[in-house]
């Protein structure tokens, strides 16, 4: 039930009334008792929860909680397999030719392109 503000036009009392949204407006002021009180336009008193606590995602259907807990578990997969190949790509360590071997190999195959071309 909503909360009312009377203001009398005569005496210009101000008043607050608890009424039924049925109920017809009062039109006596209590201090002049004149029939000369109207009903204010207000903004209206917010509603207040009382107890522990009250949260937008406690009524939500099962549904949107299916849903919302797949896109968590997909979010989760996909940033966990990005790591798993970033971890891959950084463990293997570039091979470096052996400097023994590729000496070697030089002085064995003869003269390079290189030489020949100047």
């Amino acid at each position: 039930m909503p909360t009312y503000e009377y203001r009398c036009k005569a005496c210009n009392h101000e008043m607050e009334s608890f009424q039924s949204i049925k109920a017809r407006p009062l039109k006596k002021c209590p201090a002049c008792e004149k029939n000369t009180l109207e009903r204010l336009i207000s903004g209206g008193g917010a509603i207040i929860f009382k107890g522990s606590g009250f949260y937008e995602t406690d009524y939500r259907s099962k549904d949107y909680k299916q849903k919302a807990e797949a896109d968590k578990n997909a979010a989760t997969d996909s940033d966990s397999k990005s790591k798993k190949t970033d971890s891959k790509t950084e463990s293997k360590p570039a091979k470096k030719p052996d400097s023994s071997k590729a000496g070697s190999e030089k002085k064995s195959s003869g003269p390079s392109k290189k030489s020949s071309a100047k």
